[in-house]
């Protein structure tokens, strides 16, 4: 048997999953795996679980690890960490659904060990999911530049909206008077963007969605380009400051700052398992046919 290398990171607001972490842990050791555990799980479980974690296991701090595969525990939330602590490193994720709907994280507790069987036996897929890059005309953003989900422009406050001038690949398109604008992969196309009425995009489409938020126009509709389109945003606000969020990180940003989001220099790789498709859990995770009478 092949000897892989695991890394697992978590969520840690989560009590009442122990049983399911321990029945993880259980499986690797059998199988003699070795296994990097992200510092503040590892507190979590040790300390607050009382988990018995094998001696074997490596504590690891920040983004210095490498593996086989790393497996996160929690939502979708703890999915877009753990992509963002792999960055591109070309390590695959599987994502185990600790959460409520999780579209990323789409592993049920109660299948991981046909799932560690599936992965040692090699019964798996790994998808290629596209990653946005934010920078800016002058200055750096604060922290990780790269999102997988989706780099949103907002308003700071409950006042009055924002002027979001876009350009695609240096032509004008228009200038937004919303809330903010949304730009997302087709990762992402689930998540905020479709809360707000994007479209839904199939992963591998090489598509980037332009997603108003509360647009003052009943003409402003969500509009598709191919991702290798370069977006940028001019934004102007009346008070002179608006928000910048990279997959809910959030940072505060001038009015004289252009913002310009293309394609990232590399991908983030998912690992599904065997019978797992998009449109299926599209079916289960949105009851798409399902008739509420029934």
């Amino acid at each position: 048997m092949r000897k892989l290398r695991f890394a697992l990171f978590g969520n840690v607001f989560q009590a009442k999953k122990s049983s399911s972490v321990q029945k993880l842990l259980c499986l690797l050791e059998e199988r003699r795996a070795e296994l990097l555990i992200d510092a503040p799980f590892y507190r979590f479980l040790t300390e607050d679980l009382q988990i018995a974690v094998p001696s074997s296991a490596r504590v690891v701090e920040g983004d210095d690890f490498d593996a086989d595969m790393l497996i996160s525990m929690g939502g979708d939330g703890s999915f877009l960490e753990a992509a963002r602590r792999v960055g591109n490193r070309q390590i695959p994720i599987l994502g185990v659904n600790m959460g409520r709907l999780g579209f990323l994280a789409d592993v049920l507790p109660e299948d991981i060990e046909e799932v560690i069987s599936q992965i040692y036996e090699g019964q798996y897929t790994v998808e290629e999911r596209r990653v946005l890059q934010l920078s800016y005309d002058h200055g750096v953003p604060e922290g990780y530049p790269y999102a997988l989900n989706e780099v949103a422009v907002l308003k700071r406050d409950v006042s009055s909206m924002i002027s979001i001038r876009v350009e695609i690949n240096g032509e004008y398109l228009t200038t937004y008077q919303a809330d903010g604008l949304i730009v997302n992969t087709p990762t992402g196309s689930t998540g905020y963007a479709l809360s707000v009425g994007g479209p839904i995009m199939q992963p591998g489409s090489h598509t980037l969605g332009l997603v108003p938020v509360a647009p003052h126009s009943l003409t402003v509709r969500p509009l598709t380009l191919t991702d290798d389109a370069v977006v940028t945003l001019t934004v102007s606000s009346r008070n002179h400051r608006f928000l910048v969020s990279l997959d809910g990180r959030s940072e505060k940003c001038a009015e004289d700052v252009r913002l310009t989001i293309r394609r990232a220099p590399y991908t983030i790789r998912v690992l599904k398992r065997p019978g797992q498709s998009f449109f299926r859990t599209l079916r289960t995770k949105l009851m798409w046919g399902t008739d509420p009478r029934e």
